[in-house]
């Protein structure tokens, strides 16, 4: 029986080279929780949750009291009833629960984290630019550093979105897939001007133009669209992509780590995603390097278009002492790699921490 001998968990602010704007409001840095555990043989694991306001309902507050709490709970336990405690925990606080479950995952040498051979997952590159000449430019970048698919935020001005879009595809001109991405910004009379406005060439997908639980407003966009929808903050579990599925809402769906728990139900819900006849899509933009990593690791399995899981691209520094490689637009990923924390970064973007031991002390750690 293997049993928890201790827990760390950091609490971290990692800025990014520059704010990434999104329909409501720009993120200049992660929210970030870091979980390091380790078994009595020595078996170590790592798991993180990057917390954004306005895409979940967990608040960083929320998830380090939470993390407190459930690492004193697991420290001393054995890993099935730590795997028990976290499936529970999923259903209140899935981002939390990803950083303690993907942690638990690595210790027992789950085959989800097993790689056979190296492997590259192709990202997608963001489009950011805000006028036409600098859009060009940024294409140009774009194409020439490998990306063959790039995503472009919308869900601010309709009518203005529509105009930028069709800039995008002018600048492209067809040497790439584009997807646009409200993160919910639209209401489903904004929604649906927006996609009546829309020439779908090169248009490989629409991301939720509505907010999360308006599954109504986002039927009323999908009847109207002539490119294909995707739904990403509706989508949580298993639950929701059956609702899709049955409400005829969406044809792509997309998931994160950081909502399913672990590895193996992450890769279990993009296989039902399949067998529903949507398509799925994998990846987190807002996530730091080991979350991006451990996507990566599925993505290899289970997934045949561009990933999003390129959140990691955007911060200033890596947490990993060996950074991630990306070449030719992909994320280049070796078997037998060991994610290792890099400790000066820690402590640089650490806010406060604490190790829980199995014998039961707390130790505080603070910036």
């Amino acid at each position: 029986m293997r049993t928890l001998d201790l827990i760390t968990a950091h609490r971290l602010a990692v800025p990014l080279t520059q704010p990434y704007r999104l329909a409501f409001g720009a993120v200049e840095r992660y929210d970030t929780l870091i979980v390091e555990a380790a078994d009595r043989e020595g078996r170590r694991g790592l798991g993180e949750a990057t917390v954004l306001t306005g895409y979940t309902d967990e608040t960083m507050d929320d998830c380090w009291r939470v993390a407190r709490a459930v690492a004193q709970e697991l420290a001393g336990g054995d890993l099935a009833a730590a795997r028990s405690r976290l499936a529970a925990l999923v259903v209140t606080h899935p981002f939390t629960a990803t950083a303690f479950g993907t942690a638990v995952e690595m210790i027992g040498d789950s085959s989800a984290l097993q790689l056979p051979r190296s492997t590259s997952v192709p990202l997608l590159g963001l489009l950011d630019a805000k006028d036409e000449a600098a859009m060009m430019s940024e294409t140009e970048r774009l194409l020439a550093a490998g990306y063959r698919t790039l995503k472009f935020k919308v869900g601010f001005d309709a009518a203005a979105d529509a105009a930028r879009v069709r800039m995008a595809q002018r600048a492209v001109r067809g040497r790439a897939g584009i997807r646009i991405d409200a993160n919910q910004g639209y209401s489903a009379d904004q929604g649906i001007a927006f996609v009546r406005a829309l020439e779908p060439d090169g248009i490989e997908l629409f991301e939720q133009p509505c907010p999360a639980g308006d599954w109504d407003s986002h039927r009323a966009v999908a009847k109207a669209t002539s490119v294909p929808l995707m739904l990403d903050e509706s989508i949580y579990g298993m639950a929701d992509i059956e609702k899709a599925a049955a409400l005829k809402c969406a044809a792509y769906i997309k998931v994160k780590l950081m909502k399913l728990g672990t590895l193996e139900a992450l890769g279990l819900a993009i296989e039902r995603i399949r067998e529903l006849g949507m398509r799925p899509v994998l990846g987190n933009g807002v996530a730091c390097d080991l979350g991006c990593w451990l996507e990566g690791l599925v993505a290899a399995r289970h997934i045949d278009n561009a990933g999003e899981m390129n959140g990691f691209l955007k911060v200033r520094t890596p947490l990993l002492a060996a950074p991630l490689v990306v070449r030719d637009g992909a994320l280049q990923l070796e078997p037998g790699y060991v994610p290792r924390l890099d400790p000066e970064s820690i402590a640089r973007h650490r806010v406060d921490s604490f190790t829980c031991a199995a014998r039961g002390a707390v130790r505080e750690k603070t910036a």
